[in-house]
């Protein structure tokens, strides 16, 4: 099973634990700081892309993730020695074609929804295109916005996934915990302030849906292809001045944010039909074992999880 995968190469539990204690400590620092020194993000948001650009701040607000995805590859590549097939599927090789089914699946979802709403109410957006600096934006987003969304997979759904069920030995433990850290991880953006705390059920229900396709597909490309789909269109198709990523999209929207239905909708309703379809795709069976049966660790060259 691909939680197991995490058995290959030479493990030790204690090397689980630094990579995600800085990573989380960053994080949870950053969220700290702006507490406790009652910052306006939004405020400084906008103050950076006044002196930047939308575009130089889009690709500082990124290239971070290519350092955090090299690190990770690093340390489970040189420090667990695992390989990043192993960490991504249980497949003798990464399925590109899931990838990119999904990707198109929910790419045609996000822009016929976006088109629907924009015909329903256009007072709600403003139309943004201008040719040069979208072409500069769609350069760049498709290399980069790849690269973060993977490292948040690889992370979330892959190091740890593996990590806690191998600790655990069981499976809906690091799945709903995975999906909890995955939704604490945006408490710190603004559209937490600007919206409310309901939008965590967001966050933390996209984090589930992704932990569900991951565990039932025993790997990542779904969730790579799926994480990948909504953050790249997303930024190309559509933005709005109280979000963390601002960017030369074609539409603006400029309606004031609410904590509506339409927050829920996606994972009480979109989430689940994607499951359907992608259970019959590609065969889904076993749903309970799957979800909470419990982990029999391998033994591999006569060692233990647990030893160093």
């Amino acid at each position: 099973m691909y939680i197991t995968q995490g058995k290959q190469g030479k493990l030790g539990m204690w090397k689980y634990l630094p990579f995600p204690i800085v990573l989380m400590g960053l994080f949870g620092l950053n969220y700290w700081l702006a507490s406790i020194l009652d910052q306006d993000i939004l405020a400084l948001i906008e103050e950076q892309i006044r002196n930047k650009g939308k575009n130089r701040f889009f690709i500082e607000s990124m290239v971070p993730f290519v350092f955090l995805l090299g690190g990770l590859f690093f340390w489970v590549k040189f420090i667990h020695r695992q390989s990043i097939s192993s960490l991504t599927t249980n497949r003798t090789k990464i399925d590109w074609g899931r990838v990119f089914f999904i990707f198109g699946l929910m790419a045609s979802f996000i822009i016929i929804s976006t088109l629907v709403v924009y015909f329903l109410y256009p007072d709600d957006y403003k139309i943004n295109f201008e040719p040069i600096p979208f072409l500069i934006l769609t350069c760049i987003a498709i290399i980069l916005v790849p690269i973060q969304t993977s490292f948040e997979e690889y992370f979330f759904r892959g190091y740890l996934m593996q990590g806690l069920g191998l600790f655990t030995k069981t499976k809906w433990a690091p799945l709903l915990i995975t999906s909890v850290l995955f939704g604490l991880m945006h408490a710190a953006n603004p559209e937490v302030d600007k919206i409310g705390p309901i939008i965590m059920v967001y966050y933390i229900g996209t984090g589930l849906f992704l932990g569900v396709i991951t565990l039932m597909d025993e790997g990542l490309e779904l969730a790579l292809g799926f994480h990948a789909a909504n953050n790249l269109v997303t930024v190309l198709l559509i933005t709005a001045d109280w979000t963390a990523l601002q960017t030369d999209s074609i539409f603006i929207d400029v309606s004031d944010p609410s904590a509506g239905f339409d927050i829920l909708i996606p994972v009480f309703i979109i989430f689940p039909i994607f499951m359907y379809i992608l259970s019959k795709k590609y065969q889904w069976t076993n749903w309970r074992e799957k979800l909470f049966g419990t982990i029999t660790i391998p033994i591999i060259a006569g060692e233990e999880i647990t030893k160093a």
